[in-house]
């Protein structure tokens, strides 16, 4: 029997806390691409953060397993990981950070996708098939939509799809870690793997692109700070911690608010102009995303709705 629990007040708070954290990750880089482009960000922050991660784990005892092709899960994982990041970066260059959060958290539709082809027990159901078709309906207005009128359209519209694509990757991230020995490895074995692929991808990527020009400006000082110490290893080990303790069921729900938060964050930090079709586009993307995530939640309430009525039935002469 599983001993994890519904949610409380206390994991509503820091799931609430984490989504806020998890939103203002794009506008950070973003605000601080004037003074260090945003994909060396990335790296700097990936491999920061993993030299953070590994002391942690040397502290608790714990070691990368090599055996049993392990390792190659591992890889897999990092790879992915690190391609997300790239077109991240290289979107963030292109494209609004409020359109890119959006786009990027696209991600548990293509893990849903995935995992419907990979394993029986993942199977999607009618709702979540209907939610599915709502998101991809959404990025179809959102793509489609735009005014001609609108300066660097094209550019956008670049941006835009390498955020889409890094909600693929990441959801094919997702994949491969249930999918394989990585599905009960220790979280922090995991993060690490995802942080040094995310290095180790990007650092060549900077150099074949000429992306190294940094000026060290407080404000891309407080950046990477917050990137580092806050996104890539606080928030992370929150999360992993939550998933120990509570459903992951009901946790998945609240992913809709991150590019809801990252929308509002990018127009009030950043001065960011939303177009009506964007606009209407994202919101059923965000609806699609709930409708996918959250089945499992529906379908409790709609079995403790239904247990009430034939309790209330039973009592009645």
């Amino acid at each position: 029997m599983s001993s994890r629990k519904p949610l409380d007040t206390q994991a509503v708070g820091l799931m609430l806390l984490l989504c806020t954290i998890w939103a203002l990750q794009q506008i950070a880089v973003k605000a601080a691409a004037p003074d260090m482009a945003p994909v060396l960000q990335i790296s700097l922050r990936s491999g920061l953060s993993a030299l953070l991660v590994g002391a942690l784990m040397r502290r608790r005892g714990e070691r990368l397993v090599w055996r049993d092709g392990a390792w190659r899960a591992g890889a897999l994982v990092g790879l992915l990981f690190g391609l997300e990041f790239l077109l991240v970066g290289e979107g963030l260059r292109h494209t609004s950070a409020s359109h890119l959060v959006v786009f990027l958290y696209t991600a548990p539709i293509f893990a849903a996708l995935g995992l419907h082809w990979k394993l029986r027990a993942e199977r999607l159901r009618p709702l979540q098939w209907a939610g599915i078709a709502l998101a991809f309906g959404g990025i179809a207005l959102a793509f489609l939509g735009r005014s001609p009128s609108q300066a660097d359209t094209d550019a956008m519209l670049l941006g835009d799809l390498l955020g889409l694509l890094g909600g693929a990757a990441w959801g094919a991230t997702t994949v491969a870690v249930r999918c394989s020995r990585l599905a009960t490895a220790p979280a922090t074995e995991t993060l690490l793997y995802q942080l040094i692929g995310a290095c180790v991808l990007l650092l060549p990527a900077v150099l074949l692109s000429g992306q190294t020009t940094f000026t060290p400006t407080p404000r891309l000082l407080g950046s990477l700070a917050f990137q580092v110490l806050v996104v890539s290893f606080a928030s992370f080990l929150a999360w992993f911690w939550l998933l120990r303790q509570y459903l992951a069921s009901r946790l998945g729900v609240f992913s809709f608010l991150t590019p809801l938060f990252g929308v509002g964050f990018g127009v009030a930090l950043l001065g960011e102009p939303l177009e009506p079709a964007f606009l209407q586009g994202a919101g059923l993307v965000l609806a699609g995303i709930a409708l996918v995530g959250g089945q499992g939640v529906l379908a409790s309430l709609a079995a403790a709705l239904g247990r009430r009525r034939a309790a209330g039935v039973g009592e009645n002469p």
